[in-house]
């Protein structure tokens, strides 16, 4: 089983220089490399402290520069916020810059403040997400292509440089239903969120492998990463703590203001918990290294993972997930 890391870039309550945001994901992932992590997966976000990472391709050239076997993953380039042409060359750049280590996922995103602050219509981002999409892996793999869509029109382009990888892997953000439907109808392989409830991870695992194979297309032998907050410590009663901090810092990242759209949506029920507690029981991965190994050895089991990407709520759940967890997966 392949372990990576979904690295955020947080700022929670604007505590300390910005600039140590950086240096201390960029001293993570040194260690991601030296330790044996397939793969460090960079999260975009616009305009929240949530964690402050713009570009996923200026980062993921340092990352690149820093490291020399560690896979450089993109979770995920917000495709429907770029010009699909701009958003081609990077990708392309990046693979160039990083001796063919680019694991490119994509996704269309969710918040408001993001689509408006970049005047893209939100009734719009999902057609162009999926445009955007296709011209990216055309310009990737073509010597030279036209598009005609509804969005973008381009005839005789030629990307330079062309990705090192042949064919350059790649994995759509796939939370929704149909999500999951458009990403099988095109054979893509998914990444899955770190919001889903282990007894949701399931269902969207399950109902991926059946949207597979109604599409011709087969879900064996694919990395499937799925994303779960972790939180580790020396004792069961400090893991959980560390989890009910995290699960509040999510709870109140995702109800601010920028979310405010979210009010005219179907409420989240959390399974008819308080929120926080709903990520603690359900969501969240917690506890021992000793009881996370059977934790994921039981999701081996109950969801078909095959691939773990952890998001770390603390410094010490890295350091015990890197020294004490992985060399026993």
């Amino acid at each position: 089983m392949k372990l990576g890391v979904l690295q955020f870039f947080s700022w929670p309550g604007r505590h300390g220089p910005l600039e140590e945001v950086y240096s201390r994901a960029l001293e993570r992932i040194e260690v991601m490399d030296k330790t044996g992590f397939d793969a460090v997966w960079l999260a975009e976000h616009h305009f929240t402290t949530f964690s402050v990472c713009p570009s996923v391709h200026m980062l993921g050239v340092l990352a690149a520069a820093r490291t020399k076997r560690l896979r450089i993953g993109t979770a995920v380039s917000l495709a429907a916020l770029y010009h699909p042409l701009r958003l081609a060359e990077e990708v392309a750049l990046l693979d160039v810059l990083s001796g063919g280590r680019v694991n490119w996922g994509a996704g269309r995103g969710f918040a408001h403040s993001e689509f408006n602050a970049f005047g893209v219509p939100v009734e719009e981002s999902a057609d162009r997400f999926r445009e955007a999409v296709e011209i990216v892996l055309k310009a990737l793999g073509e010597e030279r292509f036209s598009y005609h869509g509804k969005h973008f029109k381009f005839d005789d382009i030629e990307l330079l440089p062309k990705p090192m990888q042949k064919p350059l892997p790649v994995w759509m953000a796939a939370t929704s239903e149909g999500a999951i439907d458009w990403a099988a109808s095109r054979g893509f392989s998914i990444l899955m969120d770190p919001h889903a409830s282990f007894k949701e991870l399931a269902g969207k695992r399950q109902h991926y492998k059946v949207r597979m194979a109604e599409a011709g297309f087969s879900d064996q032998g694919r990395d499937i990463p799925m994303a779960r907050l972790m939180a580790l410590a020396g004792s069961a009663s400090e893991a959980e703590a560390i989890a009910r901090r995290g699960a509040q810092w999510i709870v109140d990242s995702y109800s601010g203001p920028q979310h405010a759209h979210r009010k005219a949506m179907p409420p989240r029920t959390y399974d008819g918990k308080e929120p926080a507690q709903h990520y603690v029981d359900s969501v969240i991965l917690h506890g021992t290294p000793e009881a996370m190994v059977d934790k994921v050895a039981e999701l081996k089991e109950t969801v078909g993972l095959n691939y773990l990407m952890c998001a770390p709520l603390s410094r010490d759940s890295f350091r015990l997930l890197a020294d004490k967890v992985l060399p026993r997966l």
